[in-house]
């Protein structure tokens, strides 16, 4: 998978390539990321790229044409690419956005700074516009860096264990149950019975239970859009009543 950052900090988005599965990503041949810097395609001795907004305020804007031409270059380096921009006002950044951009055979992320940029340059060139949440950061690159580590981990062979991205929380609409490793009691608590079995019928069927009793616990609103099975609305309430 081909990734182009185009932003203002190409050197601090490249910082993301060297470390954890998007490293690992880059070894494997997976992902490739490259950088474009839109103050190469600025048109003034400057090499600036912002000027005020119309109508007034604070702060300045991105203009739209260094953002443009970035963008034309990106997709005549990438071929088929989309164009995702980096913003609080996009759509809610999770776990599916993560799978459907994974299968794409090439992406353009686009940082802002500033204000933000000409409301043009969304109209005519970004296919999508994506937020990590309801706050604002000082530009779009930690964005982006999150974007290319959750969709490194996805990539073919990255992670080792095909299961470990399959059973990872949200991808089946769940939070992830709970995990333990040696020792057996640590500081008086235990790893469950269960676990130590070797039962893995009853190992996956807990692990199911868990996984739907963290949601419920920690974030409930998740089960208002998935449609469970009586089995797992069965271990649910089963939870539930262990709770009280």
């Amino acid at each position: 998978m081909k990734v182009e950052v185009i932003t203002l900090f190409p050197e601090f988005v490249e910082q993301v390539t060297r470390f954890g599965m998007p490293r690992i990503a880059v070894e494997q041949g997976q992902l490739a990321l490259s950088t474009r810097n839109p103050r190469d395609y600025s048109t003034n001795k400057w090499r600036r790229v912002d000027a005020r907004p119309y109508g007034g305020g604070p702060g300045m804007v991105m203009e739209a044409e260094p953002l443009a031409a970035a963008i034309d270059a990106a997709r005549a380096s990438l071929g088929a690419a989309k164009v995702v921009y980096l913003s609080p006002q996009g759509s809610r950044f999770d776990q599916r956005w993560a799978e459907r951009l994974s299968a794409e055979p090439g992406l353009i992320l686009l940082c802002g700074r500033y204000e933000g940029l000409d409301e043009r340059v969304l109209e005519a060139e970004v296919d999508f516009e994506l937020s990590l949440g309801d706050f604002v950061l000082s530009g779009g690159e930690l964005a982006a860096m999150v974007v290319v580590d959750a969709i490194a981990r996805l990539l073919p062979g990255v992670l080792g264990d095909e299961q470990s991205a399959v059973n990872d929380s949200f991808s089946a609409g769940l939070l992830d149950h709970p995990h333990y490793t040696r020792p057996e009691v640590w500081r008086d608590a235990v790893v469950p019975d269960v676990l130590l079995s070797g039962d893995h019928a009853k190992i996956a069927r807990w692990r199911r239970q868990q996984a739907l009793g963290q949601t419920w616990l920690k974030r409930p609103e998740l089960l208002d859009g998935l449609e469970l099975d009586e089995d797992s609305r069965a271990l649910l309430r089963d939870f539930i009543a262990q709770q009280r």
